[in-house]
Order: structure tokens, then C-alpha cells, then sequence
């Protein structure tokens, strides 16, 4: 946790998984308000599935989570404390773009159309999309849906927000736009983030803390400051996830054992 500050998510003993085997467990961590906080890892390791728990989407096997001002995550009929940009954008295909910001103010509250209308032309505005209002998302480019799911993601002004993969597939000069756009609503929203990701060039650019999982460890193997990771980690799995190169002498039961012993994990920087 930032030093002196309110933990906004708090994870306590976490295990998840499917039909009674889990695929992570002794997730410990917190998310303090502000961060931007990236969950990282290699392919199959289970960030999306940690996401999905932390949204309330699936129930863990053990453990608990607790969102500040909302307890555990849960599905509700009300609107959450929180807002979701899925990995696709995951827009109304059959919307325009201010029809897809506009739908969950349209659900969850009971704004005058004018209102909403405003607020929509504001979300849009926001995340580089004003004009494009009246397009669907197939007349739009990848990265302009992403920015259309963050504009939709942020329709209540939520404290916390989560972004699943938000610059996957994307070309660098659109990737490095969505991170601006990213780092200017922390700054500027007093936003919280919690971003799931495995692009570096992104996590150096934008994230304050991070923790990285790995499939074979079954949990976590490290904690902290990305860049303190990549310059002062004396674990090589870690050090060379960040740097880029390759691991040569690591064997899987060293890699389980980073989950088990505990002894490498911990908070950097």
C-alpha cells in the first residue's frame, strides 16, 4: 500500500479457481485510492480471472476482498461504486457511441434526457471522441472503441475504475495516446485504476505499483514499483519478465517454489 494512504481494495488470503482447483492462491495485496495499479503476468496465469473476481463477476474459492464503501464485490441491481472497460470495449454494436456512454445513466438513474445527453457529449469529450457521437463502432478504429468503453466506464464519475487489457491489439502511437488518456484521468479525476495488462512499454509509462502473478508459482511472486522491479529485483523470473530476456537456468519447481517459500515475494520501492 502507498505510504499514508486509504486502501481503496483490500485482499486478504485470496484463492481462485474452477471446480475445486484453484489456479491462484495466498493473494494478498491492496489497492490505495490513486493508484494506478497493474495486475501483470504471463498468457494463462490468471489476470483476467483475478479481475473478474475483483468485480464481482466470479466468487473465490477462499479469501476475501473488500471495496472500500461497498464491501465484497457482488453483482447488484444497483449501480457499483466502480466502472469496467472490458478487453473488446465490449460496445452495443447495434449503438451509436452516445448511446452505449448514455445506456447505464439511462439504467441506474433518473436523469432528464437533456442531462444525460450532456453528460454523454462530457464522457466523450473527455477520452478524445467529441463529434463521433452518432458513429457505431464498427465506423470506428480499435483504439477509439477501447477510449468509447472508458467513456462509458466513467458515465457515474466512479472512484475506481478497471481496465481489462485496455492497450492489447493496438498499434504503439494509439497505445501510447490510450496511456496519456489513462494517466490524465488519475491525475486529473483523482481516479483510482486497477489496469490488467502485459505491456510493458505501458505499465513504465503509467502504473504507481503493480503485482505480478505466475501460472506455475500458483500466486503471487512480486510487488512494488515496476521500475524498482526492472532495476533491483534479485529474483531472476522477475527480473526477466521485466527486462525482456530470457530465463535459461530457472526450473518450473524453482518457479512453484517463488509462490511457496515466499521468500522473493515482496513489497519493492
Amino acid at each position: 500500500m502507498s505510504e499514508g494512504l486509504t486502501p481503496v481494495i483490500t485482499v486478504e488470503g485470496l484463492a481462485i479457481g474452477w471446480g475445486g482447483r484453484p489456479l491462484l492462491r495466498d493473494l494478498n495485496f491492496t489497492v490505495s485510492r490513486g493508484d494506478v495499479f497493474v495486475i501483470l503476468g504471463g498468457s494463462g496465469c490468471g489476470k483476467s480471472t483475478l479481475l473478474r473476481h475483483l468485480i464481482g463477476l466470479q466468487t473465490p474459492m477462499a479469501g476475501s476482498i473488500h471495496i472500500e464503501g461497498f464491501g465484497a464485490p457482488r453483482l447488484t441491481t444497483e449501480a457499483p461504486p466502480f466502472g469496467m472497460m472490458f478487453q473488446s470495449g465490449a460496445l452495443f454494436g447495434s449503438m451509436t457511441l452516445a448511446e452505449n456512454v448514455a445506456l447505464p445513466l439511462s439504467k441506474w438513474t433518473r436523469l432528464e434526457r437533456d442531462a444525460i445527453d450532456a453528460v454523454v457529449r462530457a464522457k466523450l469529450r473527455l477520452v478524445g471522441l467529441e463529434g463521433f457521437e452518432n458513429h457505431l463502432p464498427a465506423e470506428i478504429s480499435g483504439g477509439m472503441q477501447k477510449r468509447a468503453g472508458i467513456a462509458r466506464a466513467l458515465a457515474f464519475d466512479p472512484p475506481l475504475l478497471f481496465l481489462d487489457e485496455p492497450s492489447a491489439g493496438l498499434d504503439p502511437i494509439t497505445a501510447v495516446e490510450l496511456d496519456e488518456t489513462i494517466r490524465d484521468l488519475s491525475q486529473f479525476l483523482d481516479t483510482t485504476l486497477v489496469i490488467v495488462t502485459h505491456e510493458l512499454a505501458s505499465v513504465f509509462k503509467i502504473a504507481t505499483r503493480c503485482i505480478m502473478l505466475d501460472k506455475a508459482a500458483g500466486g503471487m511472486i512480486a510487488s512494488g514499483d515496476p521500475r524498482t522491479l526492472r532495476d533491483q529485483t534479485a529474483v531472476q523470473f522477475v527480473k526477466a519478465f521485466f527486462n525482456r530476456s530470457p530465463v535459461h537456468a530457472m526450473t518450473g519447481e524453482q518457479v512453484q517454489r517463488l509462490g511457496r517459500d515466499g521468500t522473493p515475494v515482496g513489497d519493492i520501492g
